[in-house]
């Protein structure tokens, strides 16, 4: 049995990032899909009702603690500095994310340099000028590789070998289903929201490009010098999409930390504000009543407490998904790191 017989039911594998990480669609959604404000909203709010319920029910009641001990003073106190270290920190970040913008006439020559180079390239693969727009870009590369795709099937459906043909057949059907999604999810996507990098993601470049590089090589001695052509042009425009990919997340990331640090800062003056008045005029006296079963002074501090954390919870938001989209693009090639696509 061939090689192709063995694998034949991997050429067409899972191509959607969803399908590839094995993962829930409530999972995905969250730590990538959904708005950060929204995800931070949902975390706070659940942090709330938790908090309100084990003062509640959890002994003794944080009531009873307020009027013995100085809980209040002990939370907000620290939170109060934590807030002004996390504000601190996040100019830190901000300025690191700003200064690699920066930086000699010769440096900004050689990256702008590089910038073209690779935009005159993706310019020639496409044979017109390279799109400006990130979304428009990515589609071209993916609308280009699709074509290829197809001049080669209809190169090697003239006079190939029958088994090339069919795996051939299969991988093209793999690629041109997941090259109409992606470029259906890049249609109207606006740089700066999560849906240009999400779009592109689900892109598997990566395993194409191995199975395009296997079956030349398998089959290099019936291939004539056209379809051989064919198949480094494939492998060229699938090749290109790698390097766009990373640039777009590059930017990405670095449009996102600004935003985190922004949010923060807006977030850090409310919170601190917070803070200090419960410090200053809130004690065990303050709040004496009860609201649907729940004591005020309970309800009070726990919304309070969830309004300090809310810069911390828009850091754990953020880097949430950064991180996620960085452990799943850690390779660029054909070099597959996940067990679900070995």
């Amino acid at each position: 049995m061939s090689e192709s017989d063995d694998n034949g039911d991997q050429i067409s594998t899972a191509n959607t990032m969803r399908e590839r990480a094995g993962e829930s669609r409530a999972k995905l959604w969250i730590v990538l899909g959904a708005r950060r404000l929204v995800v931070t909203g949902v975390i706070i709010l659940l942090f709330f009702i938790a908090f309100v319920l084990a003062g509640t029910f959890l002994y003794p009641p944080l009531k009873s603690e307020v009027a013995k001990t100085d809980t209040i003073e002990t939370m907000f106190s620290t939170l109060l500095g934590a807030n002004i270290t996390a504000t601190t920190l996040v100019v830190t970040i901000t300025q690191l994310v700003i200064s690699q913008e920066n930086g000699p006439l010769g440096d900004q020559r050689g990256r702008m340099s590089d910038a073209m180079d690779f935009r005159n390239f993706v310019g020639e693969m496409l044979g017109h000028t390279t799109p400006s727009d990130p979304s428009a870009f990515l589609s071209e590369i993916v609308d280009t590789t699709e074509r290829r795709a197809n001049e080669l099937r209809d190169s090697v459906d003239e006079e190939g070998n029958e088994e090339l043909c069919d795996e051939l057949d299969e991988f093209i059907e793999s690629l041109t289903g997941n090259a109409d999604t992606v470029k259906e999810k890049l249609d109207g996507a606006k740089f700066g929201t999560f849906d240009v990098l999400s779009a592109a993601l689900d892109f598997n470049y990566s395993w194409k490009i191995f199975h395009v590089e296997r079956m030349r090589d398998e089959y290099r001695d019936e291939l004539s010098d056209e379809q051989y052509r064919l198949f480094e042009q494939l492998k060229t425009s699938l090749s290109m999409f790698g390097p766009a990919r990373e640039h777009i997340k590059t930017l990405y990331f670095q449009w996102s930390l600004i935003d985190l640090s922004q949010m923060i800062l807006y977030a850090a003056i409310p919170a601190l504000f917070v803070a200090g008045a419960m410090l200053a005029f809130v004690g065990s006296g303050t709040f004496t009543g009860t609201t649907l079963g729940f004591s005020d002074i309970l309800l009070v501090v726990g919304a309070a407490f969830s309004v300090t954390l809310i810069p911390f919870m828009l850091l754990v938001s953020y880097i949430l998904r950064i991180a996620t989209v960085a452990k799943r693009t850690l390779a660029i090639g054909p070099l597959i790191l996940r067990d679900s696509q070995r």
